[in-house]
């Protein structure tokens, strides 16, 4: 089951595309954070969503907001992604332990390996304030994110 609204988001330790380590809890009372689980990177969905988002941070920005997107994709796989698409927020790694973050989370897909369309914004406390979790091949709504931030 996913993480609910209200409930203390899970800390998580990531590398990123560069292999840099990145915590959820270095954000804490800095900035808001929408935690987004993809599936794969290079995949139609996942590509439109991530560049979507990419032509789209000035509106994360703007609202005091970091975007982490987590994938099970290895990150070297990421790396290759980020430059390819001209992505230049964090992509992260939930690669070994594989799927541990996604779990934590509730949006790990046992079956196919790999985590569902899961958003989770965390407010600078570190408490989940909005959430939407889509099935694989449904993509998301960037303005639902943006209006949910702007109740923060």
């Amino acid at each position: 089951m996913a993480i609910q609204v209200g409930d203390k988001a899970p800390d998580f330790e990531l590398k990123d595309n560069h292999g840099r380590t990145v915590r959820l809890s270095d954000f804490r009372g800095e900035k808001n954070v929408v935690v987004l689980f993809y599936p794969f990177a290079f995949t139609g969905v996942c590509t439109g969503e991530l560049c979507e988002l990419r032509d789209n941070l000035p509106r994360f920005a703007d609202r005091d907001t970091q975007l982490l997107a987590v994938s099970n994709d290895s990150i070297h796989t990421l790396r290759v992604f980020a430059e390819q698409e001209e992505l230049e927020y964090p992509l992260l790694s939930d690669f070994w332990p594989h799927g541990n973050v996604s779990r934590a989370y509730g949006v790990f897909d046992e079956d196919k390996g790999c985590a569902v369309r899961g958003t989770f914004i965390v407010d600078k406390e570190g408490v989940v304030r909005w959430t939407v979790v889509n099935g694989l091949p449904d993509a998301r709504d960037l303005d639902e994110y943006v209006k949910a931030l702007d109740t923060l």
